[in-house]
């Protein structure tokens, strides 16, 4: 049995483990989600008896269903061992002030979220994205007040221009404001725009890092093949892992899945290696459905590869980052 991993997240004292279990799945908002609350708490609970602290969840996964879920799977537990991660800015209703990230939105969806969680505060509190509407000073102030006051202990930040992160740090060391602990950008071996866009930002600011999508929707488990048509899993009915297979992407692809062949394990394992190689990766997100499939990530810790590997993996497709490509 592989024996859980932990590090700091990005230059805070945080202990979180070396994977993240993300929360998406727990829920009934789209067909490929579990559905079911009895098979997603015996996942959660299988995660954190294997040693993952870290869960990462938001009050739009499943219009708050998932958050409930998390709350009843860690209620008993010991909370001091658990870090617990959410996000704010999405749309909670169809009324003024029901998304986006103003002071009342942040305020009021914190207090709902708490009360879904079960929990007293939060661990670590991100904006689910850029807010173009509001000034990331009256963000920055309301996220402050929320730690001043006890109910977040750490901020972090989701999917966003480079520069747009720039300012927000910026904003926060001239106001004295609470700064961003960490970063949650989609990246993988088929997505790595951001390593022209946030990372760099990341590293020279001691930033943490817990990248979304590790495996590209499915993508990199190699359970999708050039010229069939896809009738089950997420690319049934997500066209945006469906847009991912382009002829680079396959290219990369075929590389993972020889990789895997040479060291008998899974290309969901060798694609999760290679983050978990990235000095900038502090614990990357993984959304398994089963328990075998959570068994299966988890090995990926005791996979190691070589310069050689590594170059390999990467050698079929150039990082290049756009808006349009960022999906932002």
């Amino acid at each position: 049995m592989t024996e859980m991993q932990y590090t700091k997240l990005g230059s805070t004292g945080l202990e979180v483990s070396r994977l993240c279990l993300g929360c998406m799945n727990f829920g009934s908002e789209q067909p490929w989600m579990m559905n079911d609350e009895a098979a997603s708490l015996d996942l959660l609970d299988r995660a954190m008896d294997m040693g993952i602290n870290f869960l990462d969840t938001a009050n739009v996964y499943s219009h708050g269903e998932s958050e409930e879920i998390v709350g009843k799977a860690i209620e008993g537990r010991n909370r001091d061992e658990l870090v617990i991660a959410t996000k704010v800015f999405g749309g909670m209703g169809d009324y003024p002030n029901g998304q986006g990230l103003s002071r009342k939105h942040i305020l009021d969806q914190a207090e709902a979220s708490l009360d879904r969680l079960g929990t007293d505060y939060i661990d670590l509190y991100q904006i689910h994205r850029w807010d173009e509407t509001t000034p990331i000073e009256e963000t920055l102030s309301a996220l402050d007040h929320l730690v001043e006051t006890g109910r977040v202990r750490y901020i972090g930040a989701s999917t966003m221009a480079g520069w747009q992160f720039t300012k927000a740090l910026y904003e926060s060391d001239v106001e004295d404001y609470e700064r961003f602990s960490c970063m949650q950008p989609e990246y993988n071996l088929v997505d790595r725009h951001e390593e022209e866009n946030l990372l760099p930002v990341c590293d020279a600011e001691g930033v943490g890092v817990i990248p979304w999508s590790p495996l590209a929707g499915g993508f990199l488990t190699g359970k999708y093949h050039r010229d069939e048509e896809v009738t089950e899993g997420r690319a049934a009915s997500d066209e945006y892992t469906e847009e991912r297979f382009t002829d680079e992407n396959w290219a990369v692809l075929d590389e993972v899945r020889a990789i895997a062949e040479e060291k008998d394990v899974s290309a969901a394992q060798v694609s999760l290696a290679w983050l978990l190689h990235k000095p900038v990766v502090d614990s990357p997100i993984i959304g398994p459905r089963t328990e075998d499939h959570l068994v299966e990530n988890v090995a990926s810790l005791d996979i190691s590869l070589s310069d050689e590997e590594l170059e390999r993996l990467e050698s079929p497709k150039a990082p290049v980052w756009s808006r349009d490509i960022a999906n932002i």
